[in-house]
């Protein structure tokens, strides 16, 4: 069972689902932009990291050179991207 979403910032309800097909693509969206806020405002290295990799899993990730200006971060960011596709390609 995955972590619990909650539905939009756009919604009225308050409970929550795993189920992300039941989330509208408008509240996709505004989700997708305030997780983007929160990305560059976040100062926490590992948290910072974890809000882009789901970016990228959503399709919204900035490119690495600009997300991190840490190498090592960067590199981190490419494992991940590799471990995602060998796993998708499966």
């Amino acid at each position: 069972m995955g972590r619990p979403v909650l539905p939009g910032a756009q919604s009225t309800s308050c409970e929550w689902t795993t189920d992300l097909g039941i989330v509208s693509p408008t509240m996709l969206e505004a989700d997708q932009e305030r997780l983007a806020v929160d990305f560059w405002l976040e100062k926490d290295r590992g948290r910072r990291f974890a809000m882009w990799a789901l970016m990228y899993i959503l399709g919204n990730a900035p490119d690495l050179d600009v997300a991190f200006k840490d190498a090592a971060d960067q590199n981190a960011a490419r494992d991940f991207m590799d471990m995602l596709g060998r796993v998708t390609d499966a």
